[in-house]
Parts: C-alpha cells; sequence; structure tokens
C-alpha cells in the first residue's frame, strides 16, 4: 500500500506535474438576493437585513459543524436557524413547517410549528447582542454573545441552509464562518 502511494506522488512529479492536488475553494457565504422575500432588502455588501420576510444565505451548510451569527440592531420581530430552499421565505414567522427550523425573536426555538427548546428565562436576545447558531446537520445550538444557552432542538432533514427573517423595522447583520 505504502509502495503505491509513493509510486503515485512520484508519478505525478516526473510527469512534470506539480504534486499538488487543485483545492476545490469554498463558496463565501452571505444573504442570497437570488433566494429571499418579496420585499426583503440586502444591504451592505449582503451581510445586513432588514424589511418584511425571510433571506436564505448563498450556500448549504455541508461541514461536520457550521457556525454563523447575527448582530441585532433592533429587537422587534425576527428569527435565525436552518432551511432547506422549499421554505416559504415570505411567509414568516418561520418554523411553521417542516422547512424550517428557526430562534424566533421571544427567545423560542420553532419546526413544524412546535416550540422544541427555548433560551433560558430572562434571557431573550436584545438589542446589540450578537445571536450565533452551529448546527452539526443533526441538531442546531444557540449562543448569546458567545455564551452557549444549552437549548438544543433538532429535526429539520435534507439540505439545509443558514436563513433569517425580519419584520417591522428590524435591522440584523451577518458573518458567516
Amino acid at each position: 500500500m505504502a509502495a503505491s502511494a509513493a509510486w503515485c506522488c512520484l508519478h505525478c512529479c516526473r510527469d512534470g506535474g506539480t504534486g499538488h492536488i487543485p483545492l476545490k475553494e469554498m463558496p463565501a457565504l452571505q444573504l442570497d438576493t437570488q433566494h429571499m422575500g418579496t420585499d426583503v432588502v440586502i444591504v451592505k455588501n449582503a451581510r445586513r437585513i432588514c424589511g418584511t420576510g425571510g433571506c436564505l444565505a448563498s450556500a448549504p451548510l455541508h461541514q461536520n459543524k457550521s457556525y454563523f451569527d447575527f448582530k441585532i440592531h433592533s429587537t422587534v420581530i425576527w428569527g435565525i436557524g436552518v432551511a432547506t430552499q422549499k421554505v416559504n421565505l415570505n411567509q414568516i414567522p418561520l418554523g411553521r413547517d417542516k422547512h424550517s427550523l428557526v430562534m424566533r425573536n421571544d427567545g423560542a426555538l420553532y419546526h413544524i410549528n412546535e416550540e422544541k427548546s427555548r433560551l433560558p428565562a430572562n434571557s431573550p436576545p436584545q438589542e446589540g447582542n450578537v445571536v450565533g447558531i452551529t448546527y452539526d446537520h443533526v441538531e442546531l445550538n444557540v449562543y448569546l454573545n458567545g455564551k452557549n444557552m444549552h437549548c438544543p432542538a433538532s429535526g429539520i432533514r435534507g439540505t439545509v441552509y443558514p436563513v433569517v427573517y425580519v419584520d417591522d423595522s428590524t435591522v440584523l447583520d451577518c458573518q458567516f464562518s
């Protein structure tokens, strides 16, 4: 086995190849203006959402564990989570069907219109807070200003994208990593 691996490496170099295997570059993740509600406004290099409705990110979550967060500029009506491309981004709040799993502005996590989990009492996100989401293709976890809130939720299936929705003058900024 080791001899065949060495031969492959030598063969690559001997034939004028650099020996480097080109890596597939991951797409830059941002809010996707092709997958948003009709009354949504995306600004600031596709990093800020306002208006009314939802928006998916530009690429699905492929890693074993993904993280993204949103800074809250106003605390009226919003939701953050994951969704499939079949979600209706004009029908808010999200979390009402099998195509989305989101935490709403009151700190409750919804999927198929059922509350799956909730932030601890007296800890709903406030203006200026950063809400982080981790997702490992099974479980969604919420972080508030970097602190794990220990309120996991699961149930969504299929290829999912980060999703956010806003209404009533809410403004959120996103950061994907």
